[in-house]
């Protein structure tokens, strides 16, 4: 029995009973909410009851309540002073549905956001580790114990091919022991060689052994996704696999899971060729040699857009040091349309290439997920947010759509200040800033804008700080109007010949004479 006399029993949701207790305040309504017997002769289960008097439940209004999720439930509307007890009955059911139905949509969204966040916790995660340590070892066994414990799963496993001997090696495992010798990629009875062979994911299920089956065990759910490496010039090659085998609840691995686990093992790909290079480096010129191997690793990051299909593109990175914090990426999204990104960190050095290595990482997922860039410069701020206040460092960055078809681009401009629409006839639109820089922003920030774009004749140019700052020194005009006219002159040629123009306006400047990375990219979609 509560404080107020009413009796309440089982786990309704507050929604219904706030709705019970405003009826009942509203109306002066006595109300009882019950499970009806199962069975003739046995007693109700009373939910909840008002306080007040409950005799005459002769003379009550009894309807059903239909909840989303559970029993069918029996609402009594034993009496109202300012109301009918008929027209209570009649607005309190369909209420009470509708309180039910909202609980059950919370718990929904609920778990579905808890879902996404791990999710997006352990990219960053995995991001974060492959960026920290040169150990494939142990940064194997951590990873794949992360990944184990978001999905679920009792078992993983981790193998890289090695050319030396053209076999499979297992690097990681988690759970109970399995296989560990050598896997040849010709082995036709194992999953894992047909996955490396093949090169695509496959869910199936593991049937036990007769000694498991003996002991109980009953057929696993098996989640298989091949590791891939994407250089930026030449195709794609499987370099390993990963394994997850049994759900700890006992369902089965779904869709989802192996497109988060693909994201990771693209991650993982790539960290296992820079595993190997640097371990080649290692081995030839130590120090120097891993100072020219970053900065080639860096470059390798960078997409070659002049090879893209969907668009004219061309840009180029000069790092102030072996290794810098400017990037561009191009991306082909869904309906004809393009994601043209660029973007420069604060500070210069490894610091500034970890997280240049971690946005690239995050952009790549967040860009082909979320409709508006302005979505994605959010989704880019919460996951770099910790690091660039740990580093005391901020990226500014441009993320535009353009839209051929609907002759639209549509922008977010955290804190760049050199983004411009070039047009035909030679006039430009600067695509100011939206919003500060990511890391300074708070969590209402990030608008968009949308300006017009004429396909096969705009332009789309951005560049950064570096590039002007060394021609502030030349002519009357400041650096980012010498720049402009270059490009406005040169705005009928090929991208890759503009952006060699642009860099054509400083042809002496060293990388031991730079003060700031020097980047620029063009895009005519």
């Amino acid at each position: 029995m509560s404080d107020s006399g009413r009796l309440v029993l089982g786990a309704l949701p507050e929604p219904v009973l706030q709705t019970l207790e405003h009826f009942e305040n509203a109306f002066g309504a006595v109300l009882r909410l019950i499970v009806p017997p199962a069975e003739p002769g046995t007693a109700d289960e009373v939910l909840y009851q008002s306080a007040g008097d409950v005799q005459g439940t002769a003379a009550a209004v009894v309807s059903t309540v239909v909840p989303h999720l559970g029993p069918e439930l029996q609402l009594q509307v034993l009496s109202s002073k300012s109301a009918p007890v008929e027209s209570v009955s009649a607005a309190l059911t369909p209420a009470l549905a509708q309180g039910f139905e909202a609980t059950r949509e919370i718990q929904f969204f609920t778990y579905e956001l808890s879902e996404r966040f791990e999710e997006i916790n352990l990219l960053y995660s995995i991001s974060e580790t492959l960026g920290s340590t040169l150990d494939m070892d142990s940064g194997a066994s951590t990873i794949l114990a992360e990944v184990r414990d978001v999905m679920g799963a009792k078992r993983g496993s981790l193998w890289v091919h090695e050319s030396h001997d053209d076999a499979l090696h297992l690097a990681a495992e988690v759970g109970d022991d399995g296989r560990a010798g050598p896997l040849s990629p010709d082995d036709p009875d194992t999953i894992t060689s047909m996955v490396f062979r093949e090169g695509r994911s496959i869910i199936a299920s593991r049937q036990p052994t007769s000694a498991e089956r003996e002991a109980g065990a009953t057929a696993d759910s098996f989640l298989s996704v091949p590791i891939r490496y994407t250089p930026s010039t030449g195709a794609s090659r499987t370099v390993g696999v990963i394994n997850l085998i049994g759900r700890q609840d006992g369902g089965r691995f779904s869709a989802a899971n192996q497109k988060l686990l693909a994201a990771i093992a693209s991650q993982i790909g790539a960290a296992i060729e820079n595993h190997r290079l640097v371990q080649e480096s290692l081995s030839k010129e130590r120090m120097s040699r891993e100072m020219e191997l970053a900065h080639d690793l860096q470059m390798k990051l960078l997409p070659s857009v002049e090879t893209f299909a969907f668009a004219q593109a061309a840009g180029r990175v000069q790092p102030t040091e072996q290794v810098g914090g400017d990037f561009y990426q191009l991306f082909e999204l869904p309906g004809g349309r393009i994601g043209v990104m660029l973007g420069d960190v604060s500070l210069h050095g490894f610091p500034s290439a970890l997280i240049m290595m971690l946005t690239m990482s995050a952009a790549g997922i967040y860009a082909r997920e979320a409709e508006s860039p302005a979505h994605v410069l959010r989704k880019l701020d919460d996951a770099l947010a910790d690091e660039l206040a740990t580093t005391e460092m901020f990226l500014s960055v441009f993320y535009g759509v353009i839209d051929p078809a609907a002759g639209v681009l549509t922008y977010a401009n955290a804190g760049h200040p050199h983004a411009f629409a070039l047009r035909s006839d030679g006039e430009t639109e600067r695509l100011t800033a939206t919003d500060p820089p990511v890391g300074f922003a708070g969590p209402d920030s990030y608008e968009e804008e949308s300006v017009a774009w004429a396909s096969g004749e705009d332009v789309l140019l951005l560049f950064t700080d570096g590039l002007s700052d060394t021609l502030a020194t030349k002519g009357l005009k400041n650096g980012e109007m010498q720049v402009l006219e270059c490009a406005i002159r040169h705005r009928f040629r090929d991208p890759p010949e503009i952006i060699a123009e642009l860099f054509a306006l400083s042809p002496d400047v060293s990388m031991s004479a730079l003060a700031d990375d020097r980047t620029a990219l063009v895009v005519r979609g």
